[in-house]
């Protein structure tokens, strides 16, 4: 806890409050400097690092409790055809409280130690897209 205090970095007048950069360019979100969550597994405020692959996705699934499932999909190859054909992976991923995060939002998730028996990668980065068909909402 003594270290913690000192790498803690004001947030205003509310007083001390940890959080780190994870690097490899990725900014820390406002809302994890600025933000009153408590998420031990958030890569910005937690005991989490940030090492290994950094893979992108796009979210299919936000019905777990700070956890999304991203969907991967990737062309494979069919000699016999000279050929492609499309194949899809699934991989869940925490999701700090500081990322709003809908179904249909492309997403950067980076490798870390394992969360829970599934989740291995934490979410860095949103970029915000239109619903799945394309509509917003009004």
């Amino acid at each position: 806890v003594g270290n913690k205090r000192l790498l803690a970095k004001k947030a205003g007048a509310k007083g001390l409050r940890f959080y780190k950069s994870v690097g490899l360019g990725f900014k820390t979100p406002k809302d994890a400097i600025e933000g009153t969550y408590i998420d031990k597994k958030c890569p910005f405020t937690g005991n989490v690092s940030i090492r290994g692959k950094i893979l992108g996705g796009v979210v299919i699934s936000t019905k777990m409790k700070r956890t999304i499932v991203i969907r991967r999909d990737y062309l494979h190859y069919i000699r016999k055809y000279t050929r492609y054909e499309k194949r899809h992976k699934n991989l869940s991923a925490h999701a700090s409280p500081c990322f709003k995060i809908k179904e249909g939002d492309s997403v950067t998730v980076g490798q870390c130690r394992p969360l829970s028996k599934t989740v291995r990668f934490n979410t860095l980065a949103v970029v915000s897209q239109l619903g799945a068909k394309g509509f917003s909402k009004f």
